[in-house]
């Protein structure tokens, strides 16, 4: 039951994140100067960041999981 529950508290966020048909991840700088790219450029700069983003959240992810696997017993 446990592993269920903590599977699912990890995998929800990322599945909601994939699943999201567009993802708004900009602040209100750089919502301006996509808006002044265009369309196509503007894309990129939103899968920039959400590219960036992963990448802290999964370390973080990975070292909870250590840790709670270490003080498990």
């Amino acid at each position: 039951m446990k592993k269920q529950l903590l599977l699912s508290i990890f995998l929800s966020p990322l599945l909601w994140l994939l699943s999201s048909p567009v993802a708004l991840a900009q602040c209100s700088i750089c919502t301006k100067t996509a808006q002044q790219l265009g369309e196509g450029p503007a894309e990129g700069m939103n899968t920039g960041i959400l590219y960036l983003a992963f990448a802290p959240f999964a370390i973080i992810g990975y070292i909870g999981y250590r840790w709670y696997k270490a003080n498990r017993s």
